[in-house]
């Protein structure tokens, strides 16, 4: 456990030695804020929504922008091959920059809860969907964060782990808006993939188990790929 804290500790603090810490940053919350801001001056409505409803389509494209230097920059200068040589291991490792990554993304939104503060000053506001959501965005960017740190594993190259990461959210996120094109048979199971309703139901303050087993199943399914990986190409 104190390898996996080191290790998290360190990628967090290196998130904010590179400049691109701070434009994705300042990109989400320009985006995020100007879908919360049209939505109340232009729409006049004093909620939470819409800026909910699109956290998973902008996660898809942010995450896997904090995520794809993980592994595939430390191939390249190196780094990668002297932390093999320390006394951590793969699991240690994958595990320690998933904590950084996801903790990296929460301290992304932290900014937006003055969004719901802006609210309850002008207006009521229901805290049960506002608490729901950000307990929802908190699973959601853990999800994508282990998606994200996968595709930094397959590859050296960073704009190819991004590629892939965007591909991998991004399906998983437009999923369950396809079944319409889906047989039948497997609609249930379609549904139950994408990771858009199972935020939604969240988002909306319903605390379901099976919605919180899916994304705990998301973050092991794709992490322990990660350590697979891992073994493999070492």
């Amino acid at each position: 456990m104190r390898q996996i804290k080191t290790i998290a500790i360190k990628e967090f603090k290196d998130y904010f030695i590179s400049p691109i810490a701070y434009i994705v940053i300042s990109l989400f919350l320009i985006v995020t804020g100007w879908f919360f801001f049209s939505t109340f001056f232009i729409y006049g409505r004093a909620d939470l929504r819409d800026f909910f409803s699109l956290l998973p389509i902008t996660f898809s494209f942010i995450i896997p922008a904090i995520t794809m230097r993980l592994f595939s920059e430390e191939k390249n200068v190196g780094s990668y091959e002297t932390l093999l040589t320390m006394p951590v291991s793969f699991t240690d490792i994958a595990l320690g920059k998933f904590f950084a990554a996801t903790l990296f993304t929460v301290s992304m939104l932290i900014p937006t809860i003055s969004y719901p503060i802006f609210i309850s000053f002008i207006g009521e506001i229901d805290p049960g969907p506002v608490i729901g959501g950000y307990i929802g965005a908190l699973f959601l960017a853990a999800a994508y964060c282990s998606l994200g740190i996968f595709a930094s594993a397959l590859t050296r190259n960073q704009i190819i782990a991004f590629i892939i990461g965007c591909a991998l959210c991004f399906i998983l996120t437009i999923l369950d808006k396809l079944l319409f094109f889906m047989p039948a048979k497997i609609i249930v199971v379609i549904e139950f993939i994408g990771a858009s309703s199972h935020f939604a139901n969240i988002s909306r303050g319903i605390i379901d188990s099976r919605d919180i087993l899916y994304f705990i199943s998301v973050i092991f399914i794709f992490i322990f790929s990660t350590y697979i990986v891992m073994h493999e190409k070492n």
